[in-house]
């Protein structure tokens, strides 16, 4: 499970500094192209959280149940 809490956390950070990067280079430039970027970043980066948080949950669900 660790190895997955890192690889979860890897490409969070990724796409929470592109979505950065991104409102970044728009706040400088102006081109809406990079709003959009960072804010599909954004949703991805919560997506992949969420999917984070759901296999926590039902690993400890799973665990309580079946008893490892």
């Amino acid at each position: 499970m660790t190895i997955f809490r890192w690889i979860v956390g890897g490409i969070a950070a990724l796409l929470v500094s592109g979505a950065l990067l991104s409102l970044l280079v728009y706040a400088i430039f102006k081109i809406p192209l990079w709003v959009q970027r960072a804010r599909r970043l954004r949703h991805w980066a919560w997506s992949v959280l969420l999917l984070w948080f759901i296999v926590e949950i039902w690993t400890r669900v799973a665990d309580a149940a079946f008893g490892s």
